[in-house]
């Protein structure tokens, strides 16, 4: 009888240690910014230019998805992204290059090569913002580029670029497509205004 009321407990302490240590809500990693284009057949002697490091908003630079409605700010829960956003950034930006670019070669982070000009990315917002809780959000992506002269370090030419794409829906899945909708975007209005800037600068 008293061996029956010992394993009894024993049996309440495990359950109750289960319930205490469940497990957390299982969390979906997403991407953005892949791209399988065709390279763009580029000039004789493009313009090498080397890509800084991407400098991110602290907020939003690792990898949980930033929501911001009006003044207040929470991350997006149930979702991160499988790299730091600022990595999986800098990675679609060379991949525009490397599909768009036709006057210049972006000479990535991990090259040693030799440029002449330097490629400075400053990314001011990358966020999901809502007009009020529960609606449906815009993806606002905004950055500076500024296209410097090397060795000098003479600004060639200076933008600031904004991109602002709305989900169809509230959902994570619909957010990650217009991140990535607006992604593509913003980088393809970077290499546009590289092409133009970077052989005459």
């Amino acid at each position: 009888m008293i061996r029956s009321i010992l394993a009894t407990a024993v049996a309440a302490v495990t359950l109750s240690g289960c319930a205490l240590l469940s497990s957390p809500d299982p969390v979906q990693l997403y991407r953005f910014g892949t791209t399988g284009a065709t390279p763009a057949q580029a000039v004789a002697e493009p313009v090498q230019v080397k890509l800084r490091a991407v400098e991110f908003p602290q907020a939003s630079q690792g990898d949980r998805l930033l929501g911001v409605t009006g003044t207040q700010a929470a991350f997006i829960a149930g979702a991160r992204w499988v790299s730091p956003a600022q990595q999986l950034y800098a990675d679609s930006l060379e991949g525009a290059f490397a599909g768009q670019a036709r006057a210049v070669r972006l000479i990535g982070r991990r090259e040693l090569t030799p440029t002449t000009r330097v490629l400075d990315i400053d990314m001011r917002s990358f966020e999901t913002r809502y007009d009020y809780a529960g609606g449906v959000p815009t993806i606002v992506i905004s950055a500076r580029a500024r296209l410097l002269r090397f060795p000098e370090r003479t600004v060639v030419a200076e933008q600031t670029f904004e991109v602002s794409q709305p989900a169809s829906e509230n959902r994570i899945a619909t957010i990650v497509d217009a991140y990535d909708v607006a992604t593509r975007d913003l980088n393809s209005q970077i290499v546009a205004w590289t092409d133009t800037n970077a052989a005459g600068g």
